[in-house]
């Protein structure tokens, strides 16, 4: 147990900084969670769990504190479960619109019955201590269909092509922040990890 009450948010994409402050809001209890500024550390894992706890360990190593993370991708059935962990840079780029694009190009001719998809995420949570840390992790994932063109203006990513089975046949860009963070992966995943960060942070 720590009697810290900060936790680093280890990540430096300012859109899953404002996604996870509205997500996990007034349920962290008191503790201030705060964002990383450190180096990224490279992403070798072939996990997703894998990649959130190099994450999670690089930020709390660097900062001395609690740090959480996760590492999130869509799958797309029809090409084997790919761009998977490699979302992020599935184009070379690291650009949204560019890994988007790919993505579309690849599913080009794919019948819409097969273009199934989902949405992983990994959160983990690394506590430091003097005998060691102290790591949790738990996954989730969002299933749904990918579109054959970009729908919405909110969101980011993958989110305008990504139509979740329980969006009422929109985009996840063109569902409400509401909306989204009531069905979504990141959600699952850190909604099931807040009672072990809570219980290993007070």
């Amino acid at each position: 147990m720590t009697s810290t009450r900060r936790v680093v948010l280890a990540t430096h994409n300012a859109h899953k900084v404002v996604e996870l402050r509205r997500i996990l809001g007034e349920r962290l209890g008191g503790i201030e969670l705060i964002g990383y500024d450190g180096p990224e550390p490279v992403e070798d894992g072939d996990t997703f769990e894998a990649n959130a706890l190099i994450k999670a360990r690089a930020a709390a190593a660097h900062t001395g504190l609690p740090a959480i993370a996760d590492d999130s991708g869509i799958s797309a059935d029809a090409l084997g479960g790919a761009p998977g962990i490699h979302s992020a840079r599935y184009a070379g780029t690291r650009d949204d619109g560019d890994n988007l694009a790919l993505l579309l190009q690849n599913l080009v001719g794919v019948a819409e019955a097969d273009r199934g998809a989902e949405f992983t995420c990994a959160a983990a949570a690394v506590i430091p201590g003097p005998e060691g840390d102290t790591e949790h992790v738990e996954i989730a994932r969002w299933r749904g269909s990918i579109a054959e063109a970009p729908f919405g203006g909110g969101g980011f990513g993958y989110d305008p092509i990504f139509r979740p089975h329980d969006g009422g046949g929109r985009s996840a860009a063109e569902l409400s922040p509401a909306e989204k963070d009531a069905l979504s992966h990141r959600t699952q995943a850190f909604t099931a990890l807040l009672p072990w960060l809570l219980d290993h942070v007070e």
